[in-house]
Order: structure tokens, then sequence, then C-alpha cells
């Protein structure tokens, strides 16, 4: 009986360490940032660049609110601009800018010379499988950011995690420095809208695209000669559509 107890309170005191290790992770540090996609009024974009410019300047130019303007350069969304706040977590949106004449100056100053505006999203970095170790946080490095959206193919969520762990654990082989990063839509977006992940590749320049791609050397060299195809087919079971877009940074009207 004592040998019962004991042993029932080993397995107790086992599971309770795995759910403090659980709990652990899921409280550990991460970064977010808010995005929200505008199609500017083409006939006031000089109106809307200036009001812009002053309104980020004046109310995110550090800290977790910093605003990143961005121009969609490439696909059916070009000419779009994407606002961009953070790095930040939750609770910071408990304190965000709304006081002391943001609010009106967004609305009165901004709203007025846009078309509409969509997808407001927020999108969290995975830690562990980006590799973003290189960029610096102060200065933007990488002005050009090379975008993928997947849509999640229904029931097969169990192998992303997998795929994912396989092109990350391939880049971070892949010879000089490699800015990747990967990140999950964190609300819900069904099936029609999709977006539901992301990866990122941060570029200096457009001439980094004449580079020959080297990915698929890394990952057969990583994951053996024969993991390529299963990798290929991973994909498209787990994806039901995938698209690219580029955006170029547009520091002129970005808060900092």
């Amino acid at each position: 009986m004592i040998k019962k107890s004991l042993l029932l309170l080993t397995r107790i005191v086992m599971i309770f360490g795995i759910i403090t290790t659980i709990n652990a992770q899921d409280d550990s540090p991460y970064a977010m940032w808010e995005t929200i996609s505008i199609t500017p009024d083409y006939t006031q974009l000089k109106v809307l660049g200036e009001n812009m410019k002053k309104h980020n300047k004046k109310y995110h130019q550090d800290g977790p609110y910093k605003a990143s303007v961005y121009n969609i350069v490439t696909g059916p969304n070009i000419g779009k601009m994407v606002w961009q706040m953070g790095p930040l977590n939750y609770s910071h949106l408990d304190s965000r800018p709304s006081k002391g004449g943001h609010d009106e100056d967004w609305r009165d100053n901004i709203l007025p010379y846009v078309k509409k505006m969509t997808n407001g999203e927020y999108w969290k970095q995975d830690n562990d499988l980006s590799n973003v170790g290189m960029l610096d946080p102060e200065t933007v490095t990488h002005p050009i950011l090379y975008i993928r959206y997947f849509e999640a193919q229904r029931d097969h969520g169990y192998s992303i995690d997998h795929l994912l762990k396989q092109m990350s654990d391939a880049v971070k082989a892949m010879d000089g420095e490699n800015p990747w990063g990967v990140y999950d839509n964190q609300f819900r977006q069904g099936y029609t809208i999709g977006r539901h992940l992301a990866w990122v590749s941060f570029n200096k320049n457009w001439a980094e695209f004449d580079k020959p791609p080297t990915f698929k050397k890394a990952f057969i060299k990583v994951h053996g000669e024969d993991s390529w195809t299963a990798f290929q087919d991973g994909m498209a079971d787990s994806f039901s559509n995938s698209w690219d877009e580029v955006w170029e940074y547009n520091a002129e009207l970005s808060g900092k």
C-alpha cells in the first residue's frame, strides 16, 4: 500500500513538473506586431503621407508603440500600405496611445485620406523557429521583406510544427547570415480569408534576390537525400494555399 502511494505521489510530482514547465514556456518573453493594411486615397497621397509622418513621429516613435510603415510592391495588394506597431506584448495594448489627441489625430488627419483599412492582425514570432538574431532592433538594416503567407489545410495541422522545424534547421545551416522569421496569426481567420501563418525573409537590397537559392541544398544536407520529396509532399498536404508579397520599408513615414 505504501509503495503504491509513493508511486502515485511520484507520478503526481512528475505531472505537476511537466505542467509547470509548459506554463513557464507559455509565459516566456515573446515578440508580436500589430499590422493594418491601408488602401490610400491615391488623389490625396501627399496629404496622407505628411499627416501619417507627423502622427507616427509624435505618438509612435519608439518602444512597443513604435510604428513602421511599409509599401506593398508585389502581388494583388500592390499600392497598399502596411502600418505596423511593435514589437509588443498583449499587456502593452492596455496602455497603447489613445489619449492626448492620438485618436482625434488619427480620425481627423489619417482616416479622411484612406479608402479602406483591412487585415487588422496580430502576428506573434516563434522564437525557437526564427533565425533573427543578426537583426539590429534599433535600426532597419534589412528594409525589404519577402513574405510568404500560408493557409492551413483542414485536419492537417498536426504536421505543420514538424515541417517548420525542418525548415528552421535548414535555414540555420545555410552559409552566411539568413534572417528568417516564422509568425502565427493570433486570431482565427477561417478558411476563406486564410493568412494563418507567414514566414518572412529579411533582405538588405533587391540584389539579394539575384543570388542562387541554397535552401534545398541545406535542407538535404541536414535531413538526408530522401528528405526533400517527403517535405514537399508534407507541405502540399498541410497547406491548401500560399502566396507571396514583398514589402519595402518607408522610412519617411515611419515613427523612427
